[in-house]
Formats: C-alpha cells, structure tokens, sequence
C-alpha cells in the first residue's frame, strides 16, 4: 500500500511539473502580431457560383494577396487556414486559428442573391437580428453538411434552426469591441477608398466566428450574382483593390489598440517598450484593458488571475476591466508584459486624455 502511495505521488509530480512547463511556455510573451487570414470553402465546396465565378476561387486569391502584403510590413506572422483549392472544415478552421493563439482571426467570402443586390458587409459573431442576417449565416454554415460527422462535431448544431443559434451571442463577447472595431475599419475603407455600397458591420451567428478564441471578422467582398459586382470581383484589379482595403484596415486597427508587439506595422509611432528609462506625456493616462463583457465582477485579484488594483467601467453596455494606471509609457509597457505572463494574452494598452479614450498613437504625439 505504501509502495503504490509513492508511486501515485511521484507520478503526480512529474505530471504536474510538465503541466507548469506547458503553462510558462504558452504564457511566454510573443515579439510577433499573427494573423490568421481564412479563405471561405474550397476543394469540394465551391461557394457559390453567382454568374458563373467561383467564391472558392475569388476568395483565395483575395486572402493571398492581403497575406502577401502583410508579410511584407515585418513584425507580423501568417498563416493560412488554406492556400490552396482543398476543402478545410470550419472547426479545422478555428482550431488553426486558435492552436496559433492569434491575434486576429480574418474570414474572406463572396455573397449571393436571387436580386441584382450589391454592396460589402463584414460580419462579427452575435445573434442576427433580422431575416436577411440569419440566411447569411445559413448560407455559410451549411458547409457542416459536407463533413463527416457533423452531429458531433457540431453537439448537434442544425444551420436551418434558429434555435441552434441562441447562445451564441456570448460566445465572443470577451472580443466583441475589438472584432468591431476592425469591421469598422474594413468597411469603411470598401466604402470611402472603393466607393463599394456599405451594408454595415452586422451581427450573425456564424460557426467559424463562434469557434475562434480571439477577434474575429468575417467580410463578405460583394455579390457575384451581381452583374456588375461579380465581373469586379473576378477581375485581377478588384481583388488586388478589395485585399489592399483589408490590409489598411489591418494596420488600422494595430495602431488603434496598439499592442505592444504592434509597434512597427503603421510606422508612424516608435516606442522603444524595452526601455526602463520614463517615458512621461502630460495629461494622459495610459491603462491596461484586461477583458470585457456584461458581467459585473468584483475588481478583486482573485477574479484576475492575482493583479492587483484592476478598476471596472462602464462603457457602451459592457463592463471593461483596466490594470494599471500611468503616464509613463515604459511602465505601462512593463504593466502589460505583466498582464501578459499572468494569463491575459489578448489584453492591449488604452490611453485617455481629459477622462476620453484617444488611441495610443494620438498620445504617443502629444508633448
């Protein structure tokens, strides 16, 4: 009986010894923003075929290109769900997204109507709110019927059942702002450098989205059942146009929430975070954004993995959760690392000036 104590506690040991090694080795802080760039369908699952394109097609070549001209800026890793005519299941999808513990997750498709409708609309994960939303949604999920097993992958998740859908509207909510905030950024570039017709930043429920631990968008390019639009968005031209959209809104939306690791992307702003020495700007105050959600919890270390001094506010319905409160650049840097190695990985720097929130980059120029 003793013997086999012993062994049980050294068997005990070792396990939790590796256990803390995979912690401290996936907690490591990452010098790199990635990006994972996902091509709709592909190899049997064409998409759809408005006017005789392929969606397949269109968006592969639209992804290519937007992780071309990302490589090319530095500091940023790619990865592709697919960069070639094969079929990947969306669970596959996600599961790549989130084994790279990215930092972004970008979905590229082509839309279709039994209308001459037209126009770009980039989707975050909610509940859809209106008819027209929920056959989007269900247009893009029914790929599941093409896997094998998809009762189990799916815990029995039906594209036609609406019912299937409820609950999914807090699956992200933890990313919710940030996912919108790139949309926002995507659509209006399509809009104000394109002058494509805006349908908006929407909410659906979408399986790939729900599945992806991290900001996530997925942008429908415009309808190829268009007889203007899809002859567009099969020409070398329109793609090339639509992924340099994408890619601005990309670079838009790391100088906006300025992750530390983002520095080097717009170019505008260098900031040396490795530097102890104080980096003071004058009426702003620099602040960790930890998590967001409708929750109301106790700012309590035990709620946030042991930091102390966490401030709670409420802003645009949800309650977001701040560590760290300074002028000092350097120090909100180190705070972050901090946050980091703690567990918030997808955590970034805010700045506020006269109690409003600016971006990073804005305070980073004032004097």
């Amino acid at each position: 009986m003793r013997t086999n104590l012993l062994k049980l506690f050294v068997f005990f040991f070792i396990f939790l010894t590796s256990f803390q090694s995979l912690l401290a080795f996936n907690d490591k802080p990452r010098d790199r923003f990635v990006v994972v760039l996902d091509a709709g369908h592909g190899g049997k699952d064409p998409g759809n075929m408005g006017n005789g394109f392929k969606e397949k097609d269109i968006a592969l070549n639209i992804i290519l290109k937007i992780g071309k001209a990302l490589e090319r800026k530095g500091g940023v890793e790619v990865i592709y769900t697919r960069d070639s005519d094969v079929f990947i299941p969306l669970d596959q999808r996600a599961k790549i997204a989130n084994e790279a513990n990215a930092d972004l997750f970008v979905s590229v498709h082509c839309n279709s109507h039994n209308s001459q409708a037209y126009g770009t609309e980039t989707f975050v994960l909610g509940l859809h709110k209106t008819q027209e939303n929920f056959e989007v949604a269900k247009k893009e999920n029914s790929v599941i019927f093409l896997e094998e097993d998809y009762e189990v992958t799916y815990d029995g998740f039906n594209p036609n059942s609406p019912e299937s859908y409820i609950g999914m509207a807090l699956m992200q909510e933890e990313y919710l702002n940030q996912s919108i905030l790139l949309a926002d950024f995507v659509q209006k570039n399509f809009t104000n450098d394109l002058k494509r017709k805006n349908r908006g930043v929407k909410q659906a429920g979408f399986v790939v989205l729900k599945m992806a631990v991290m900001p996530s968008v997925l942008i429908e390019t415009g309808f190829l059942t268009n007889n203007h639009e899809g002859p567009y968005l099969n020409s070398t031209s329109g793609q090339n146009k639509m992924a340099a959209a994408i890619v601005e809104a990309i670079d838009k939306y790391a100088n906006s929430i300025n992750l530390s690791s983002l520095e080097d992307i717009g170019g505008e702003v260098s900031v040396n975070s490795t530097n102890n020495q104080s980096q003071v700007y004058k009426d702003i105050t620099f602040k960790i954004q930890l998590a967001a959600g409708s929750k109301r919890l106790e700012t309590k270390s035990y709620n946030f993995k042991g930091l102390q001094n966490v401030e709670r506010s409420r802003e645009d319905g949800l309650y977001k959760y701040y560590y760290g409160a300074t002028s000092d650049y350097a120090k909100i840097t180190e705070l972050h690392r901090e946050a980091k190695r703690n567990g918030y990985p997808s955590s970034y720097i805010v700045a506020f000036k006269d109690g409003s929130k600016i971006t990073v980059n804005e305070a980073l120029k004032t004097e």
